[in-house]
């Protein structure tokens, strides 16, 4: 299918859910399928659900409101309190797993007060690839994906986004905090502050795509190999050195092989991917 193909095969999708509560992240994926979800279905049919804590990264959520808000649907936060949960605080291979248990749970009792008749994710096509254990918790709950469903990739998104003109069309993607932690290591609310406010200043730096990821004492940058020149040249190396030994580090470092998405993942068996998928 071509991607008009796909984009109608997932209007046909949402013309049969009724009244829908989007778990709505204001990424790339999730602002495209709420915008979908209202041209389809009507603004009135649709409820927008953000989780809201300190694993989300800082200034997500006002622009994910305000989004919202332009094409007139209902917005609520949501606090699923991961923290307050051992088997997330842990931080094993299924993280995620128990993460998005929360949201389902708290979404779908969300929809049955409310009297909306399925909860509806952003994943996309390509995610069903990814080590994602937030996929299987999806399958526990029953709950849809309509972009991977209609088949709609991560490039396709972009490409109808800039369409639309969706302001997330070419914005880079910025998953839940807690994915820089290496596992093993407890996700803690200082740890998630620490990669916020150290994500926040690399931002100034003039960065889009990169991330910092928290090895306890260590922190890893990766930058796009073409930006590994900007952050290791002064004046803007002492800053950075500066800025997040201030955080609490004690040893700040570059990845060489540079930014990849789920990097952490590369330090997990087959055996624990094919576990937790």
């Amino acid at each position: 299918m071509n991607v008009e193909e796909k984009h109608n095969s997932l209007h046909q999708s949402l013309k049969g859910l009724g009244k829908v509560v989007v778990a709505y992240s204001g990424g790339v994926d999730s602002t495209f399928l709420l915008k979908a979800a209202v041209d389809e279905l009507g603004a009135g049919n649709v409820l927008a659900c953000m989780s809201v804590g300190p694993t989300e990264p800082g200034g997500q959520f006002e622009r994910a409101a305000k989004f919202a808000r332009s094409i007139g649907v209902e917005f609520q936060s949501v606090d699923t309190d991961e923290l307050a949960d051992p088997n997330f605080a842990a931080n094993k291979a299924d993280r995620c797993f128990h993460c998005k248990s929360h949201l389902c749970k708290t979404l779908l009792d969300i929809a049955k007060e409310r009297g909306f008749d399925h909860v509806v994710f952003g994943a996309n096509y390509d995610d069903l690839d990814d080590f994602r254990p937030g996929n299987r918790a999806m399958k526990v709950f029953g709950i849809r994906s309509p972009l991977a469903e209609a088949r709609l990739t991560k490039d396709d998104i972009r490409e109808l986004s800039r369409e639309m003109n969706l302001p997330t069309a070419d914005q880079p993607a910025s998953p839940c905090l807690a994915s820089r932690i290496s596992y093993g290591l407890e996700v803690t609310e200082q740890r998630l502050k620490q990669i916020d406010q150290a994500e926040a200043f690399l931002r100034t730096l003039g960065l889009a795509e990169f991330r910092v990821r928290h090895h306890d004492t260590v922190v890893r940058i990766e930058v796009n190999p073409a930006d590994i020149e900007t952050i290791a040249t002064e004046p803007n190396r002492s800053q950075i050195v500066e800025k997040l030994k201030s955080l609490g580090f004690e040893f700040v470092t570059v990845d060489l092989e540079g930014f990849r998405s789920g990097s952490l993942n590369e330090q997990l068996t087959e055996e624990e991917k094919r576990r937790e998928s």
